[in-house]
């Protein structure tokens, strides 16, 4: 069996939510994928079905984000699910909207969520990371992430959310490269190969991808009197 958890807040003031992408992310997988009916268990609501040739277990734990790990734990002692079978979706502030990374381990780039799961289960499971992108000013972070996504926002969130329950089945299988050119391709992206950033490669460390304005190197301004000036007028044909 494989473990994909889906992080957020549960709640009907945090449905819509930026940082509730990931369990947006999991019901559009169960929902399209003719998963059972959620039901709660795990300090969490859980939904089984197969992709592919996979028996999978969704999970939203039901913990609030910051303890997300109690809920992961739980579910993968209960069915003895290894590292390697856990795959976790959920909010990336330092990706534009609408892109995805898949990655093994890493840091928790300080997400709440994957803190807690670090801290219960080790960081050796996959990632799939959904862009929201960043307001742009750390003070605005807390309340964009806690905010909802806005009404244009459905016109890039919902292909999104579709084309991965689409291609879940190819996440699932562990084919990263893959899954991620089918979103694309579905979401009238460019293939990850096509990017220019480097083949899917994620941006230089600490580089997010809202770039500041770079300043210009204003012209150089041409001196108007003295023997320079009159040797440039001969040269230019100025007289």
């Amino acid at each position: 069996m494989l473990l994909i958890v889906g992080l957020g807040n549960p709640g009907a003031q945090y449905k819509h939510n930026r940082h509730n992408v990931g369990f947006m992310a999991v019901d559009a997988i169960a929902r399209l994928n003719g998963f059972s009916n959620w039901s709660r268990k795990f300090q969490g609501e859980v939904a089984e079905g197969r992709l592919g040739d996979t028996r999978v277990l969704l999970l939203k734990p039901q913990t609030y984000m910051n303890l997300s790990g109690q809920s992961a734990q739980a579910a993968a002692q209960f069915h003895k699910i290894p590292l390697e079978n856990i795959i976790v979706l959920y909010d990336e502030l330092d990706l534009a909207p609408g892109r995805l990374r898949v990655k093994n381990g890493g840091g928790s780039g300080g997400h709440n969520g994957i803190k807690s799961l670090d801290a219960h289960l080790g960081p050796g499971y996959r990632r799939v990371r959904i862009g929201i992108g960043h307001p742009g000013d750390r003070a605005l972070v807390h309340n964009y992430v806690l905010g909802d996504f806005a009404k244009a926002d459905a016109d890039w969130l919902t292909p999104l959310l579709d084309a991965v329950a689409a291609n879940a089945a190819l996440m699932v299988e562990g084919d990263g490269s893959l899954f991620l050119n089918k979103v694309a391709v579905a979401t009238g992206a460019q293939p990850i190969k096509a990017r220019r950033e480097g083949s899917g490669q994620p941006p230089p460390k600490g580089q997010s991808h809202i770039r500041q304005a770079r300043p210009t190197t204003p012209p150089m301004k041409l001196p108007e009197t003295g023997p320079m000036a009159a040797m440039l007028k001969k040269l230019l044909g100025k007289e």
